[in-house]
């Protein structure tokens, strides 16, 4: 199977021109995969993943609007968990899909929450990477930390060691090379040459909303999808999503799915072997037509 994804974009409903990459199932036998990347984050985050999953699923893998190929937008109010879902309701429009299942990182596992909770019947399935309903405020104050304020760097290499001075506490374990891929999928080169963040900077006042602070009380919104199949990965190292968290998941929703990834903070990669092993499960039970 070829590692390269088809170009997709499409229209949001206040106009910005969005990107997705689309990975074809070789032999189509289940629902679209739609996958959903942090809050810095964009779609080649799960590109190894999809290699996974596309052998009898569509893999839909998102930029969210300023980050990646899709555009910036002008207002950064815009950058919102509600505005974030309409766009990806635009996506399954503009393709004509009806149902799908979810796999979301962080900003991404709280969106695939409220589209189970907005139209549970189009959802087969959710995959929670290292979010849920009860966010941890230390992860937040870490987040809030850093997005946006990093200083300019001059080269891949300074990129890399700047993002294992930031995120090496969550991935203890990566090489130099996997450093080096990291950021080669959150970074981009700007017309100089130089890697810059592949997103908008206007993005870190997303993390002035009351969600991200950890202020909104998401578990009534989590009851409303008790129907439907959910698997919550955690990393062991998380200061987001808390063992207890988890804990009481798996009270309210039985049959809930877990997996708990050693030597990962905020949050697993979803390339570690266990983690694709447990969402390939997860697909092939619940993600048939």
């Amino acid at each position: 199977m070829s590692g390269d994804a088809n170009d997709y974009y499409y229209d949001s409903a206040d106009g910005l021109r969005l990107y997705c990459a689309v990975y074809p199932a070789v032999r189509p036998a289940g629902v679209p995969v739609l996958c959903l990347p942090g809050l810095t984050r964009n779609s080649r985050d799960f590109a190894d993943l999809a290699q996974h999953l596309r052998a009898e699923h569509e893999v839909l893998a998102v930029d969210l609007r300023g980050r990646g190929r899709s555009a910036w937008d002008s207002n950064a109010a815009h950058y919102q968990l509600p505005t974030y879902v309409q766009d990806v309701w635009s996506l399954l429009e503009a393709r004509q899909v009806r149902r799908i299942l979810i796999i979301g990182t962080s900003l991404g596992a709280l969106m695939g929450m409220v589209m189970a909770a907005l139209q549970p019947d189009r959802i087969a399935g959710v995959v929670l990477n290292d979010a849920g309903p009860e966010i941890d405020p230390i992860g937040v104050r870490r987040i809030q930390s850093y997005v946006g304020k990093l200083p300019p760097v001059a080269s891949w290499a300074e990129a890399a060691a700047q993002a294992r001075s930031v995120y090496g506490a969550a991935l203890p374990d990566l090489s130099d090379a996997q450093w080096l891929e990291y950021v080669r999928r959150s970074y981009r080169e700007n017309d100089a040459g130089i890697p810059v963040p592949d997103m908008d900077p206007q993005i870190a006042e997303a993390l002035k909303s009351p969600v991200a602070s950890g202020a909104t009380d998401l578990w009534p919104m989590f009851a409303q999808i008790r129907g439907v199949p959910m698997l919550v990965i955690r990393g062991a190292l998380s200061d987001l999503l808390s063992a207890a968290t988890v804990a009481r998941m798996a009270r309210e929703q039985p049959g809930l799915d877990q997996l708990t990834v050693a030597n990962r903070g905020h949050a697993p990669l979803l390339n570690e072997p266990e983690c694709v092993a447990a969402i390939e499960r997860f697909v092939a039970r619940n993600g048939r037509e």
